[in-house]
């Protein structure tokens, strides 16, 4: 497993973030129909249950965003990707194809609430990722998305440099259907659905769609990084 730190600076500012990591072996693959069932099962209900003025309002949501107003960032000019999911179902515009990791995610983000880092854990710089602040100027592509400004954006750095934020992840270190050591992050920065419950369920749906081995969990408590004063 990963080693994850947070800087202190961070931790002080949001100590009650919990993070849910998840590394296994896996058989990624292009799309997997069973899943994709219950990604429409699932779009269904928050379309129902979500005026698109509400979505903002889920607890794990506005618990993020808070995150971002704390270090000086706009959540509604760059918006957490479970907001950013869920906005474009309520919208009717349905969710892209990628692959059955990418997907697996974004069907635990909309239902969880939580912003997941996906990762291709072989494509990782070293063994420790540290959640920290993103700085002035910080080089970061987001995947489809070009050159990404996340200064004052939650930012997981490894030895070459960022690689995730709640907003989009990095290029570098993204999933492809060659992944085939995984690492998800679970951002709990308030919690919605139960973090442990969460974790189950992830694990569950990555032996049951990407035949997921060597699976290894744990939960990184923020508070254990905070700086006494």
């Amino acid at each position: 497993m990963k080693n994850i730190c947070i800087e202190s600076l961070f931790a002080n500012n949001c100590p009650q973030l919990h993070i849910g990591a998840i590394e296994a072996r896996v058989a990624n693959s292009e799309s997997n129909p069973a899943l994709w069932q219950l990604i429409d099962e699932e779009e269904l209900h928050i379309a129902a249950a979500y005026r698109l003025d509400e979505i903002n309002k889920r607890p794990a949501i506005q618990a993020t965003r808070k995150a971002y107003r704390a270090f000086g960032k706009d959540p509604n000019r760059y918006r957490v990707s479970s907001e950013a999911l869920c906005r474009r179902i309520v919208k009717g515009m349905g969710l892209y194809r990628i692959n059955t990791l990418v997907d697996l995610g974004n069907l635990v983000s909309m239902r969880a609430g939580y912003s997941i880092g996906a990762f291709d854990a072989d494509l990782i710089d070293g063994d420790t990722l540290t959640l920290g602040i993103g700085r002035e100027g910080e080089l970061f592509h987001g995947i489809g998305r070009g050159s990404l400004n996340i200064e004052g954006l939650p930012v997981y750095r490894d030895r070459t440099g960022g690689i995730g934020t709640p907003t989009s992840d990095e290029e570098r270190t993204k999933i492809t259907l060659d992944t085939h050591h995984l690492l998800f992050l679970i951002n709990a920065y308030g919690e919605e659905m139960p973090l442990t419950e969460t974790i189950d369920w992830t694990v569950q749906l990555l032996q049951r769609f990407v035949a997921a081995t060597d699976i290894v969990t744990t939960i990184v408590p923020a508070a254990q990084f905070v700086n006494p004063t």
